[in-house]
């Protein structure tokens, strides 16, 4: 298997577990969260970062263009949970979701093999450069870390979800 092959597999199977578990999702909890402890997303912000959490990320490591400026503070890169923005709907969430799975399958596309076995570029946040197939499966796992968080929030609101739901079975 190449790096091709398994960013592509990656990509289609943890989007696809993320887009179900977002279907047990309701509008009327996107303000949820956790009771205890702090910094927590809501429901509606953690669906939203899961819309970002890949493709747009892939899109800074295929190009050198980031939605951010150069000078970004590391508050602006990870801002606190009350700074971040909320979807308005689970079907908005939906639909830039499904985007950003296009995305992110473009530019494993674009980046072609050579670069993503090659290529060594740095992340705004660690500037010691790892090779661009590595740096985009991180961020394959950036949104698996963010789908689990999402299968725990559901489970907290009773949700009926199980170890297949997590996996996308």
């Amino acid at each position: 298997m190449n790096w091709t092959e398994l960013l592509e597999s990656e990509v289609n199977a943890t989007y696809h577990a993320t887009l179900g578990l977002l279907d047990l999702v309701e509008d009327d909890t996107l303000d949820w969260k956790p009771a205890t402890g702090d910094n927590w997303m809501t429901t509606g912000q953690l669906i939203e970062h899961l819309t970002i959490a890949c493709g747009l990320c892939s899109v800074g490591f295929v190009t050198g263009e980031w939605p951010m400026p150069p000078d970004a503070s590391p508050e602006d890169m990870m801002p606190p949970a009350e700074k971040m923005t909320s979807s308005p709907s689970v079907a908005a969430a939906r639909e830039k979701l499904q985007k950003d799975r296009e995305l992110a399958l473009s530019m494993i596309a674009k980046a072609g093999e050579s670069d993503l076995a090659d290529k060594k570029v740095p992340a705004p946040w660690n500037p010691t450069p790892q090779p661009l197939g590595q740096q985009i499966l991180s961020m394959v796992g950036h949104l698996a870390q963010h789908k689990a968080q999402l299968f725990y929030y559901l489970k907290l609101q009773g949700k009926p979800v199980h170890t297949g739901t997590m996996w996308g079975m």
